[in-house]
């Protein structure tokens, strides 16, 4: 069972128990005005303060799950521009090295832009990252043999290796954005604030003699709901909304690369 999968199974825990504890705030309210006469005082500064910590954890999280869920998806496209950039800067080289260099650009750039497909099945992802990384080392020793040369310019080597550098180092950028994340205790404390405040919730609702379900069920699904679209965006390559798209600009630069292949 992959994040998602647990992700969507505790989200739909998290709507049942919202329910059951709406319940028993319900239920343990109807006891009070049996026994007292009316509810305890200080509930409702309680449920403030409680739905105002609750509304603060949320606005953070799901910012920070946007801005992480956009960060992503801009450094596919640093990445395609420091590829392109280097790739460029091939034609600096001897054109007797150029080829094999073209050939090895055109394979990196293409696993580049599947690497983190199926990301559910880490054990394919970390093949491709250990492929691309070879591929890193013999573009890398290729383009230094090439410039040093004889008949490679002389600036050859001071454009072309922080290019290189560039190209490489981003690759570890967006591995470890990747796995950037909240502790999971937010999300505890989340699904926490959550029941704690649908107890309060169903205790003021009892001095109505008439449960309103669709109360009860339109507030358990909009914050469970708005929980899970949190957990949905830190991880784009598993659930609905995905940064997969982005992907296109990578394979776009490889076709680029195509032409060359055939002088």
């Amino acid at each position: 069972m992959d994040l998602i999968q647990i992700a969507s199974s505790a989200t739909l825990g998290l709507f049942f128990g919202m329910l059951l504890f709406l319940e028993i705030g319900r239920r343990i309210g109807l006891h009070h005005l049996v026994r007292e006469g009316g509810l305890a005082r200080g509930v409702s500064t309680a449920e403030g303060a409680v739905f105002a910590l609750l509304g603060l954890l949320i606005a953070f999280t799901f910012s920070g799950a946007a801005s992480r869920f956009e960060d992503r998806r801009h450094l596919i496209t640093e990445e395609a521009n420091a590829i392109g950039t280097a790739y460029l800067r091939l034609d600096l080289l001897p054109v007797t090295s150029q080829p094999e260099l073209r050939t090895l650009f055109y394979d990196y750039t293409g696993l580049r832009a599947q690497i983190y497909h199926n990301a559910r099945d880490m054990a394919a992802v970390q093949q491709r990252l250990d492929q691309s990384i070879r591929l890193q080392s013999q573009i890398w020793q290729h383009a230094l043999i090439a410039a040093r040369a004889p008949d490679a310019p002389a600036h050859a080597m001071m454009l072309l290796v922080p290019a290189l550098n560039e190209m490489i180092d981003i690759t570890t950028t967006r591995w470890m954005v990747t796995q950037n994340h909240p502790p999971l205790v937010i999300f505890l404390l989340l699904a926490f604030l959550s029941l704690m405040g649908s107890l309060l919730i169903g205790y003021e609702m009892a001095e109505n003699p008439h449960r309103s379900w669709l109360h009860c069920v339109a507030f358990a699904c909009i914050m469970s709901l708005c929980i899970y679209v949190i957990v949905d965006m830190e991880f784009p390559r598993l659930g609905f909304f995905t940064i997969t798209a982005a992907d296109q600009v990578l394979l776009d630069l490889q076709a680029s690369m195509l032409p060359d292949l055939h002088k």
